[in-house]
């Protein structure tokens, strides 16, 4: 079958959907990631933060499909630590949990600490360059699209609808990133979530690197349920503001 003749097969438009599908579900800890990281530039960069981290992004992952053959020698083992064959695929995740657990707790100790003003200002952290922001957003997305391009590989035939699926979802991710940055940035708590998952993300990528692997949707399950438990408070507390009235001013005495 040749190169365009997807366009006529029903299968390669099922599967282009399916991609697509894919990669926005397991984009969505890096959208999380990339509001965290753009949250801490000044707010006139942080659109172009995530639409330059996520156009890279893109670039990285259609070059890694581009790259199968050297995709898959990640698997093969490198060398053997306690039972325990290491491929480069595991030292990936590893290096990617480690810097995600990392950044994230320096992140939730700075939103919980801050820069106070008796902290001198040569140790107080400073703002991030906008070129800095982008490149860690391109470097992580390696780690985090590593499974879907894999499993890309696995379910289409034709590399035109791999490219055409990783395309959508990030133009899809483009959109979505604007809002989901802005409803994080207007509340702390749901910020202190997002960066608790990346905490959970960090973890199981450590935890995949010395194999032992936790089902995404288990980490999914846990943020989904704690993020609409905070949804329900964020709702009440609107309520309470909303029904609230001003005591009445004492009658003035002649």
């Amino acid at each position: 079958m040749g190169t365009m003749a997807w366009f006529t097969s029903p299968q390669a438009w099922a599967a282009l959907l399916t991609l697509t599908v894919l990669e926005v579900v397991l984009g969505i800890d890096n959208i999380v990631f990339i509001t965290v990281l753009a949250g801490r530039l000044p707010p006139q960069l942080r659109a172009r933060a995530r639409t330059l981290g996520l156009a890279g992004a893109m670039l990285t992952r259609v070059a890694l499909l581009f790259s199968i053959k050297a995709l898959s020698t990640l698997t093969e083992p490198l060398f053997t630590v306690s039972g325990l064959e290491v491929a480069g695929r595991n030292l990936v995740f590893a290096a990617g949990g480690l810097f995600l657990l990392a950044k994230g707790t320096q992140e939730i100790h700075h939103r919980l600490e801050g820069d106070g003003g008796d902290v001198p200002a040569a140790a107080r952290r400073p703002t991030p360059r906008l070129s800095a922001v982008v490149a860690q957003i391109m470097l992580i997305d390696v780690v985090f699209s590593l499974d879907s391009v894999v499993t890309a590989v696995g379910m289409a035939e034709h590399l035109t609808v791999m490219v055409a699926a990783v395309v959508a979802a990030v133009v899809m991710m483009m959109f979505a990133a604007g809002p989901i940055g802005a409803f994080v940035d207007r509340h702390p708590t749901v910020k202190m979530l997002a960066l608790s998952f990346l905490l959970l993300i960090g973890l199981s990528l450590v935890a995949e690197a010395l194999g032992q692997h936790i089902p995404k949707g288990f980490l999914y399950f846990a943020i989904g349920f704690s993020l609409f438990v905070e949804l329900l408070n964020l709702r009440a507390a609107r309520s309470r503001a909303a029904t609230a009235t001003p005591s009445p001013d004492p009658p003035s005495r002649p």
